[in-house]
């Protein structure tokens, strides 16, 4: 019973914690925007505000005080970097093009060197990409500071106002105190192999989509080319794998024109100058914040209306961009997919079962009654990753029935059974020989995937018998590390 009811309740959970980060993600842009345009009083400052705050709410949720300083530190040389390349796509757009490719490429091929590479990486890609959305603009009003200045000014103060309200909310409980989550280090590449490791496969994939987003766009779309460009980079940024992409490319879509429709339908009850608009920009954005979790096309979509009400509150009628702007995101959707299925391609089961693998390891080393510390946040950080790979899966098996997909998604069924009693198990701290064998068991099923689903049911069937007879028995105590 309670297994069969954990996923409505969990799903009921997440929108909970969900609502409450975008409540937070929200009045951290406000507070930033204000600021901001007291600064640099322009349109294009509060834009880049909101944008950057939201980027670095959701990329800071779960990190510490030690990451926060890298970001301070690193922020300023990044923007100011970011600043250039957007003059570069002003007056060189070519070598501009060339550059921002580069790196954004070399940002995903970092992931490769640890944890400390990949936060590096993700402070590159965020001013390149928010350069697509909010794109280069000198400011023309005089201010207290340089103009040169404003990108740097605008990324300390989102920072800063996301530490505050992230910090306060913590406190008043609002947020669940942030939590480190171990890093999984990928498997040593085998010596001689041929191919590249998945993350350089994904910066080439990544690389080849931009590359061609910009040639496209530029050679037939003049002025519009930004959200072709934006479009690939969103359906390649997190690839899991083909079918990842795939899924995320036709959520993006679906969620753009629904977000184009309802922006038609809302640019001709509104005026283009009212206070009316710019709470509507802010609510769309908030329940893109809020629904993103639960569906990347609710994200689509909001933003789609929030980008169009923007358009027409700074005087460009909506009625004449969003269209075209559809267009362009169905080509940018379809660039991200084939440079995924066809250059060096990361095939979706092959990133299933690395992360399967991780969590079985995880498990056993939970299990394991050698060890000095045994301790269930890395198995949990494992199934949270492996859940991030889920939707592709679910809506595979919905479509197409019995296929190896499918076979793929009764995997992440099985293993979601064996949380409740691997944890229970490892909470009661006893060591079952069975259970430890049934998970070395399905660790082995890992290499014949055939026998994969009925490996993870058998060690659900291991772990709440071991669960049940645990509970009878005293803790087992991990030797000393004296002896």
């Amino acid at each position: 019973m309670d297994e069969a009811t954990s996923p409505p309740r969990e799903r009921l959970s997440k929108a909970f914690v969900s609502l409450r980060e975008a409540a937070v993600t929200l009045l951290a842009a406000i507070a930033t925007l204000l600021a901001v345009l007291r600064i640099y009083p322009e349109a294009s400052a509060g834009v880049l505000a909101v944008v950057l705050s939201i980027s670095l709410a959701r990329s800071h949720l779960d990190h510490g005080m030690r990451e926060r300083l890298e970001a301070v530190l690193a922020l300023p040389l990044v923007a100011l970097v970011a600043a250039g390349v957007g003059f570069l796509l002003q007056r060189l757009p070519w070598l501009g093009a060339l550059v921002f490719t580069a790196g954004l490429a070399v940002s995903i091929g970092l992931r490769r060197f640890g944890s400390r590479a990949a936060r590096v990486g993700s402070l590159i890609a965020l001013p390149f990409v928010t350069l697509l959305v909010t794109p280069y603009a000198r400011p023309t009003q005089a201010g207290p500071l340089p103009a040169m200045l404003m990108p740097i000014v605008v990324a300390l103060t989102a920072l800063a106002s996301v530490t505050l309200f992230q910090t306060l909310a913590r406190r008043l409980r609002a947020l669940p105190p942030a939590s480190f989550v171990p890093p999984v280090r990928p498997p040593a590449q085998a010596e001689g192999a041929m191919r590249p490791e998945a993350s350089t496969r994904m910066a080439i994939q990544m690389a080849v989509a931009l590359a061609a987003s910009f040639v496209v766009g530029y050679a037939f779309f003049g002025e519009r080319w930004s959200w072709i460009v934006l479009t690939a980079f969103i359906v390649q940024s997190g690839n899991r794998g083909r079918l990842d992409v795939a899924y995320k490319s036709v959520l993006r879509v679906a969620g753009a024109a629904a977000g184009t429709v309802v922006a038609l339908v809302s640019a001709t009850q509104l005026g283009s100058h009212d206070a009316a608009t710019v709470a509507l920009i802010l609510a769309a954005v908030f329940f893109g914040l809020w629904l993103r979790p639960l569906g990347y096309a609710w994200w689509a979509l909001f933003v789609t209306l929030a980008l169009a009400l923007l358009q027409g509150f700074m005087g460009a009628p909506a009625q004449h961009i969003l269209w075209p702007r559809l267009e362009e995101i169905v080509i940018g959707a379809t660039i991200g997919v084939a440079s995924a299925w066809f250059v060096l391609p990361v095939r979706s089961t092959a990133v299933l079962r690395r992360r399967i693998a991780d969590a079985l390891a995880a498990l056993s080393d939970a299990l394991d009654p050698a060890r000095a510390e045994r301790s269930a946040d890395a198995f949990i950080a494992s199934l949270a990753r492996v859940e991030q790979v889920t939707p592709p899966f679910a809506a595979a098996r919905f479509l197409a029935g019995r296929s190896r997909r499918a076979d793929a998604a009764r995997w992440i069924d099985a293993l979601r059974a064996c949380r409740a009693p691997a944890l229970a198990l490892i909470a009661i701290g006893t060591a079952s020989p069975r259970a430890r064998k049934a998970v070395g068991t399905a660790r082995k099923a890992l290499l014949d995937p055939p026998r994969l689903e009925a490996a993870l049911e058998d060690l659900h069937a291991a772990l709440v018998r071991a669960t049940s007879e645990g509970a009878c028995e005293p803790p087992i105590e991990a030797p000393s590390a004296q002896h």
